[in-house]
């Protein structure tokens, strides 16, 4: 576990002293988003644009790190058990890609569909059986959704057959 902190000290205060704008905490064994983190990274928050929180066994992701990073374009968070998203992930003004690939959602995270910028959702590998087609449909920025590896129901596998003004992927057989 201390080789992990020090992991993620170590990541934390390269952003810090070299003004980077992207954040990689992937495979730090982190269950949340360390508080201390928030603390250190307060000054540079805003300089922050991309996130990589992949494959780290994080349970869930709290409504102050979107707070906090509120300039983020790109978050990755693959490979971890998460099942919700925090409701203030729809007031993420910039967000343009998120990877939820790999997690534990067996329901569509709705508030997605409120981020007018985002481009890229990859939902593949979950547990989801419907999907909002209506509001995705409805989103302006929307080019690429991920649903692969999903055991979607019947209506919403023959719903994603319609076509839409984004790509979807999908295991659904013709």
């Amino acid at each position: 576990m201390a080789e992990a902190v020090a992991k993620v000290a170590r990541r934390v205060n390269a952003i810090v002293e070299e003004g980077k704008n992207s954040l990689d905490l992937s495979n730090c064994q982190l269950m949340s988003f360390p508080d201390g983190v928030f603390k250190i990274l307060s000054t540079v928050s805003e300089n922050i644009h991309v996130i990589t929180l992949a494959d780290n066994g994080m349970k869930a992701i709290s409504s102050k790190f979107f707070s906090t990073f509120t300039q983020l374009k790109e978050l990755d968070l693959q490979g971890n058990v998460l099942t919700k998203l925090p409701d203030s992930v729809g007031e993420m003004e910039h967000l343009t890609s998120i990877n939820l690939a790999n997690n534990s959602f067996s329901i569509f995270p709705d508030k997605l569909t409120e981020i007018a910028t985002l481009e890229r959702i990859n939902l593949e590998g979950n547990n989801i059986t419907e999907m909002p087609l209506e509001k995705l449909s409805a989103m302006p920025g929307l080019k690429w959704l991920n649903v692969k590896s999903n055991p979607l129901d019947v209506n919403t596998q023959s719903a994603l057959k319609s076509s839409y003004k984004f790509d979807i992927l999908s295991t659904t057989e013709s």
